[in-house]
């Protein structure tokens, strides 16, 4: 059965230089409306995350999480998806330095007026700054990294380093460990304190 998932397998196969027959047609097929092109799977997991805690059913919506695989990507798939190709409205998150990305990708597709949500650093540094170092340090412990987060703690090269940054570095030291704690962070935010670019992003779909 088509879902959402297939969609987007079959946007990104497109831009892998396949046929865009499939995306076409389930783009037709399952209502599809918006797409929320995003630098990868942490963001698409704090994404979901927050539909979850909200009580949204995006994919119900017709609304499209597609995580491209980094921002370089970011003109590719707004050709494919918005205006020159599905015509679709276009929006998406992103981290401050990959902003000049998005903001020539989304030009070049005639889609730059739609809407792009910049994060200060990236996301997990915008989590961070929401939650509080203890907090964060506290979800860690939970997690069970607490043991591998004071062994990161020791190395000579993160002396001297704020902790809120000592604790952004840590979650991209082992693979999977930002999908995961994109996830549990967003869980852990109270309604009041979700990151201004995440909160503008849902305020826009």
């Amino acid at each position: 059965m088509a879902d959402m998932s297939t969609f987007r397998e079959a946007v990104t196969a497109w831009a892998a230089g396949g046929s865009g027959d499939a995306a076409h047609e389930l783009a037709a097929r399952l209502g599809v409306r918006t797409v929320v092109l995003l630098e990868g799977l942490s963001d698409a997991a704090a994404v979901d995350a927050l539909a979850a805690s909200r009580g949204r059913d995006l994919a119900g919506e017709g609304i499209c999480v597609l995580p491209m695989g980094g921002a370089m990507s970011v003109g590719r798939f707004a050709g494919l998806a918005g205006p020159p190709g599905l015509g679709l409205r276009l929006t998406g998150l992103c981290d401050e330095a990959e902003y000049g990305y998005y903001a020539r990708g989304l030009a070049r597709a005639g889609a730059d007026g739609q809407g792009c949500h910049v994060c200060a650093a990236d996301l997990e540094d915008e989590l961070i700054r929401a939650l509080g170092v203890q907090r964060v340090r506290e979800i860690i412990r939970a997690e069970g990294d607490e043991r591998p987060l004071r062994t990161f703690l020791r190395q000579p090269a993160q002396q001297g380093r704020a902790p809120q940054q000592q604790l952004r570095r840590f979650l991209g030291t082992k693979k999977g460990r930002k999908i995961q704690y994109g996830r549990v962070l967003v869980e852990a935010l109270g309604p009041d304190r979700v990151p201004a670019p995440l909160d503008g992003l849902f305020a826009s779909l």
